[in-house]
């Protein structure tokens, strides 16, 4: 069978403009080659900054970012879609190559309904008719398993959940009848039961409809689940390209090897719950409209410990950080920190007990000033909780980036000329610049692949054995969880299903979330998701 797209010795650059330096050309992606087939799967996978949606990109021949490409070919039919100019471009895009974006909240007009936004390509590049398109939506709404497929297309984005919305996005994209679709990290914000049903519905969509497919992630294994093949990318270059079951079971490269075998470790939780740091007591909380997003919650976390908080998208994780961190007030209930009540606003809380608590977020590109240095970032709450200036900060600064594995050689880096993972460990330095006595950690490894993350999991373990500072681990990775918690809170819906110590809360008996939580892990094992929903179907009959 003839190749649907070629990539031949694809070369992407971009200048960078170093403060006080010349611009300097950047290679981006260099010497990359490869081949996907009608009806098949490629997966892209690597670390951040490892070219995987530069890569993706050049398939719609688009450079994100001022990147340019800049060498190499891509056919696309036999075709160098790179010959074809401006106008040649916009007859392709969106029409017979389209793209998945990781943020499907971002993908759609909050203002339009999601059928009028479905079937806007296949009018605009005049496909087919209102009529055929609308029966093409209702096809996909089925085959992608949304719920009511008939009256769906007249939800607005904010009427659906965060995982119908990506399988929306995903309709979308097939909706003209393309020949190839780049997913672009699709899953990666999602929870993994959530996860599971997405990858299915791709999975179902792409068998359907015959259409080519690059998936990118930084998820092993959850590329194995749905890919033919697999290229390993890292700084742009190729490090080993072959059959899914190749590199799942036999990787060639040290690379690739590390990535297989990564496993977190699974570190013995602590015995003494006595020395309580933080107490929630019958928490309830919900938003100006009137929505109630916690119900009576109440958990505790002894000091020098971290207690992870699991569960899917919209079971009141986050929320919960924003009511320990004063942002959300809660409407019942109160929190204790050492032996003291916390005034429920932020506003109403004094200088040393905003030090106290401090937050790492999950994305560190947004959470930071692009236009302030690491020394700035870092710097910051030096001088705002500490009143530190001039050498004296600049030491702290150092002291700081020696303690996060970085070094002074990154003082007057910018955000942009970090990696993910250089990100995270910044923000992570921000936050002990306060030197809080518990860190609040939303999510901040889930944007990273698993190598960087496992660096991450192991610098938050002996910084907390270094300082005895507790953890709130925010997230829905059980891996995680057995790396680095002490205790587990279980959360569903708002409400507390399972609270205690890690080893009883991951024993059975489990109650139903928890065992479907528990189950709805990736496993780096081929045919792990068919086995899943077979597991699935036969519970559902049986009940």
């Amino acid at each position: 069978m003839p190749d649907l797209l070629s990539v031949k010795n694809l070369k992407i650059e971009a200048t960078s403009y170093p403060p006080g330096e010349p611009p300097k050309t950047v290679t981006l992606v260099e010497n990359v080659s490869f081949d996907v087939q009608k009806g098949k799967v490629l997966g892209l996978i690597g670390e951040s900054g490892a070219g995987k949606s530069t890569i993706g990109l050049s398939a719609l021949a688009y450079g994100r970012g001022g990147a340019k490409i800049t060498g190499g070919q891509v056919l696309l039919n036999g075709k160098d879609i790179l010959t074809l100019g401006r106008d040649g471009v916009r007859t392709i895009r969106g029409c017979k190559v389209c793209y998945v974006a990781q943020s499907a909240a971002a993908a759609f007009n909050p203002a339009h309904k999601l059928g009028e936004q479905v079937i806007e390509a296949a009018l605009r590049h005049k496909i087919m008719s209102r009529e055929e398109a609308e029966k093409r939506a209702l096809y996909l709404f089925k085959v992608l398993g949304l719920p009511s497929p008939e009256t769906f297309g007249q939800r607005y984005p904010h009427q659906v959940s965060g995982g119908q919305l990506q399988r929306a996005m995903t309709a979308m994209a097939l909706c003209p009848n393309p020949e190839l679709i780049v997913f672009d990290e699709p899953t990666t914000a999602l929870d993994v039961t959530t996860q599971i049903d997405v990858l299915a519905a791709i999975k179902h969509a792409i068998e359907e409809t015959h259409t080519a497919a690059l998936y990118i992630t930084h998820d092993l294994a959850v590329v194995a689940q749905i890919s033919d093949d697999i290229m390993v990318l890292r700084h742009g270059k190729t490090i080993e390209y072959g059959t899914t079951q190749q590199i799942i079971e036999a990787p060639r490269e040290d690379y690739t090897r590390a990535l297989v075998s990564v496993r977190q470790t699974k570190r013995e939780e602590a015995t003494d719950q006595s020395n309580t740091l933080l107490k929630i007591d019958r928490i309830s909380a919900g938003y100006a409209n009137g929505f109630k997003v916690l119900h009576d919650v109440t958990m505790h976390l002894p000091k020098g410990q971290t207690l992870a908080i699991v569960g899917e998208s919209g079971s009141g994780k986050s929320t919960l950080a924003r009511v320990i961190t004063g942002l959300l007030p809660p409407s019942e209930g109160t929190i204790t920190f050492d032996g003291k009540e916390l005034p429920k606003a932020l506003s109403s809380r004094n200088k040393d007990q905003l030090r106290r608590v401090q937050m790492i977020y999950q994305m560190a590109d947004t959470a930071m000033n692009p236009r302030q240095t690491v020394r700035d970032i870092i710097g910051r709450p030096i001088t705002f909780y500490y009143g530190v200036h001039g050498a004296k900060k600049t030491e702290r600064v150092k002291e700081l980036l020696e303690q996060i594995e970085l070094g002074d050689r990154f003082l007057d880096r910018y955000p942009a000329e970090l990696s993910g993972g250089q990100k995270q460990r910044v923000a992570i330095a921000r936050a002990l610049a306060a030197k809080p006595e518990l860190i609040l950690c939303d999510e901040p490894t889930s944007a990273l692949d698993p190598l960087v993350a496992e660096g991450i999991l192991n610098l938050l373990l002996k910084l907390q054995e270094e300082t005895a500072v507790s953890y709130v681990f925010i997230t829905h990775d059980i891996a995680i969880v057995r790396a680095i918690a002490d205790s587990v809170a279980v959360m569903h819906r708002g409400k507390l299903v399972r609270f205690g110590p890690k080893s009883k809360v991951l024993s059975p008996p489990f109650d139903d979330y928890t065992d479907l939580l528990l189950k709805s892990v990736p496993e780096m094992e081929l045919g792990w998701l068919e086995k899943v929903l077979k597991t699935r179907r036969m519970e559902s009959a049986g009940n």
